[in-house]
């Protein structure tokens, strides 16, 4: 299976207005309608260019984590893997995104939907970390 990937450059820099306050997920606040500045997205979601990459998902394995079927993920192939981190990896040729979890000298990739088990890593597997998720971006309605 192929994924799209979608490179980030350094010189494709988007700069969007900021809106300084912060908005209410709650009871609504009176807000001035007042941009003081703007916002680099390269800058605000990338740590490494070089080594950072999107892919977007296709499933519903992750979707406790936030991550649903046509979100865009940030993965960056530099960043170390650490237990409990949201991972882009390759088994057997095939990608997945689930979070790492190391057990008792025992390599797990767990998703996050109940309808999914759990999935232990055997040494008869061809295995490999792709990247660190980062960030994920998705569209709204």
């Amino acid at each position: 299976m192929n994924l799209p990937v979608y490179a980030i450059s350094q010189e494709s820099s988007v700069s969007i207005p900021l809106f300084e306050a912060t908005v209410q997920a709650g009871e609504p606040s009176y807000v001035s309608e007042f941009f003081e500045s703007s916002i680099d997205l390269n800058e605000e979601l990338v740590r490494n260019p070089k080594t950072t990459f999107c892919v977007r998902v296709n499933g519903q394995s992750m979707v406790g984590a936030g991550i649903d079927s046509g979100d865009l993920l940030i993965v960056d192939k530099e960043k170390e893997p650490e237990n409990n981190q949201i991972i882009l990896a390759v088994i057997n040729g095939d990608y997945t995104v689930k979070r790492l979890l190391l057990k008792d000298q025992h390599v797990y990739l767990k998703p996050e939907n109940p309808d999914f088990e759990p999935l232990k890593i055997t040494p008869f597997m061809d295995f490999r970390i792709w990247g660190v998720v980062t960030g994920v971006i998705k569209k709204v309605g």
